[in-house]
């Protein structure tokens, strides 16, 4: 069976180091070694990248260490990822100030990932944005992609 390819945004690492949520936190360290049984196809880009090296030094450290360590694939920011972000900012989906929010969710439909993981739930993962981002998808011709939490990963099984 195929497995699944997944685009991590950059607060599923987050979470890896947030000693003051501890449950997310512990979901998160699940995941991560799910994915170090090579469980899943782990996909980043860069703005992952970019977002990392703008944290404080040591937290910076931290990430981009458990990111090296993860391996993850870096999938390219096309032209059809900045329209398709566009769009979800242009249609209300992704308020403009968040405009890397809808870039990674532009960047894992426009590279058919089967999932995108988050743990932004503010503008990410909710329904309004599934739904709306869903209805965009389909009507411009990309295949839909699931937006989940980590949590929904662990109990995949």
């Amino acid at each position: 069976m195929k497995k699944l390819q997944l685009y991590f945004d950059t607060s599923v690492f987050n979470f890896a180091f947030a000693d003051d949520a501890p449950d997310e936190k512990g979901i998160t360290l699940i995941l991560l070694e799910q994915l170090r049984q090579d469980r899943y196809s782990i996909f980043i880009s860069d703005v992952v990248i970019r977002e990392v090296s703008n944290a404080p030094k040591q937290k910076a450290y931290q990430l981009t260490e458990l990111i090296n360590e993860l391996s993850p694939a870096i999938l390219d920011i096309t032209d059809d990822c900045i329209e398709l972000a566009q769009r979800y900012i242009q249609e209300g989906i992704i308020p403009v100030k968040h405009k890397d929010d809808a870039l990674h969710i532009a960047i894992a439909s426009v590279h058919n990932m089967d999932g995108i993981i988050s743990w932004n739930f503010k503008h990410i993962v909710k329904l309004k944005t599934r739904r709306e981002v869903k209805a965009i998808n389909l009507l411009l011709g990309y295949k839909e992609v699931d937006i989940i939490s980590p949590q929904e990963v662990i109990y995949n099984d």
